[in-house]
């Protein structure tokens, strides 16, 4: 009986912690999004689809939806795009190739806080880096933060240089699967870097860019951090994502109900988005034995 009781002994802390950390904060949301409820009163009455209509006909909730999304579908083709044109560098085992690998994933491990504090002074227009360096070149100042065309562009490029090095670490591991043999055949019959790369690379590694693809598009969906620190939302709400709407809206206004409504939103949304790509892409996707 206890011999027959022990594999789900052993993994029920693991189901404890999921159960806890996952699906009651999501059945929790679920509850509060057709409640009314501002952290303070007592009672949370019960509104149904009254928090929903308010955010599908609000301009703040159209408005963060579109900018998510072009910071979704600019960043993540970038990213994905240069973690493997680096990790095709990268993946042969040398000594500088092993420590340029830690170079690029160190900023993956990073504080999200402390680059967005970083690259805030950077991108300063009084004070910053960048704007030095232009200067010293004979232009004049310009406000990367404060420039609605310029900014969203500046949180796409921090939020790469953060990530990149977590795409390139798993690009080689999959590079790193494909056999030899396929390559030397490849130069046998005379194919260039760039035809091999094309035909014999990347079909190869499509299972790590379909995977890479689906959690850079859920991350992309979720950033937060550096757009509260370096912009807030901002300037003129074109830095203002869909997280930051929904911290704006639960934890500024106190409109948990609203909140928790925008919460499921997203979190349909993302279902919904990783389904297509399932069926749109996984179609591309061969898994060798």
């Amino acid at each position: 009986m206890f011999r027959a009781l022990t594999p789900y002994l052993l993994v029920a802390p693991l189901i404890i912690f999921i159960e806890v950390f996952t699906y009651v904060p999501i059945l929790s949301s679920l509850n509060l999004s057709v409640r009314h409820w501002d952290f303070l009163s007592p009672t949370m009455p019960f509104v149904g689809l009254e928090n929903y209509e308010t955010l599908l006909s609000s301009r703040d909730f159209w408005n963060s939806l579109k900018v998510t999304t072009i910071f979704a579908v600019l960043s993540v083709p970038l990213r994905l795009a240069l973690a493997l044109a680096v990790a095709s560098y990268l993946v042969r085992e040398t000594l500088p190739s092993r420590l340029l690998r830690a170079a690029f994933f160190l900023p993956s491990v990073t504080s999200a806080v402390s680059i967005a504090v970083v690259f805030s002074w950077v991108f300063s227009t009084d004070y910053g880096m960048v704007n030095a360096a232009l200067a010293t070149l004979g232009f004049g100042k310009v406000p990367w933060l404060q420039d609605p065309s310029l900014a969203l562009w500046v949180l796409i490029f921090v939020n790469t240089w953060k990530q990149l090095g977590y795409d390139v670490v798993i690009y080689i591991a999959g590079l790193q699967a494909v056999p030899q043999e396929l390559y030397d055949a490849a130069a046998v019959d005379g194919g260039r870097k760039l035809h091999v790369f094309r035909r014999v690379t990347v079909p190869l590694v499509m299972p790590t860019t379909y995977f890479l693809l689906v959690i850079s598009v859920i991350e992309a969906f979720q950033v937060f951090t550096i757009v509260n620190i370096m912009t807030k939302g901002g300037p003129a709400g074109a830095t203002d994502m869909l997280v930051n709407l929904l911290y704006r809206v639960g934890f500024t206004l106190f409109d948990i109900g609203q909140g928790s409504a925008l919460a499921v939103l997203l979190f349909v949304f993302l279902i919904v988005l990783s389904l297509i790509k399932s069926r749109v892409i996984g179609r591309k996707v061969h898994y060798e034995a």
